[in-house]
């Protein structure tokens, strides 16, 4: 039996925000999310995390129904917990409560033990003329790597 890696990205998030510091956070699944996860259907694109008594979670990560679930399937769109170290949560806390920083999950993978993990990002969103100077760097690396080709 082969071993896919799973990776799952938020290449939306990289267009929208800024991204100060990343962490690595377990979540908490069910039995058929695992299954949904390990097969790569999910989907990270409205997803955002935000506090609640202390504790973070995520908000909009969609997880397709395991297509042999049966009854025991869960719902897609659930809020699922986010498990980090105390001094961890509370840092981000206290860095989302006193600046105008927002946490993204950016990509969710399965570790070697089997464990999914969610990489968060401390993010600050971009002004309209940030993503324009994004497109323009995007747009001359493609075509220096295109003149690269050619020669």
């Amino acid at each position: 039996m082969s071993k896919q890696k799973i990776n799952i990205r938020n290449k939306k998030a990289y267009f929208d925000y800024e991204i100060i510091e990343k962490y690595v956070a377990g979540v908490q699944l069910s039995g058929t999310e695992i299954k949904s996860l390990r097969l790569g259907k999910a989907s990270l694109v409205d997803a955002y995390s935000y506090f609640v008594n202390g504790e973070l979670w995520v908000k909009g990560f969609n997880i397709s129904e395991y297509f042999y679930g049966t009854y025991n399937n869960h719902m897609p769109l659930r809020e699922r917990k986010l498990l980090l170290h105390k001094k961890e949560l509370q840092k981000l806390n206290r860095k989302t409560k006193e600046s105008g920083l927002t946490i993204i999950p950016l990509q969710v993978f399965i570790t070697d033990k089997g464990w999914a993990k969610v990489e968060i990002g401390l993010a600050k969103g971009k002004k309209s003329h940030d993503k324009r100077e994004t497109l323009k760097l995007k747009d001359a690396k493609r075509e220096m790597d295109r003149t690269k080709k050619i020669y």
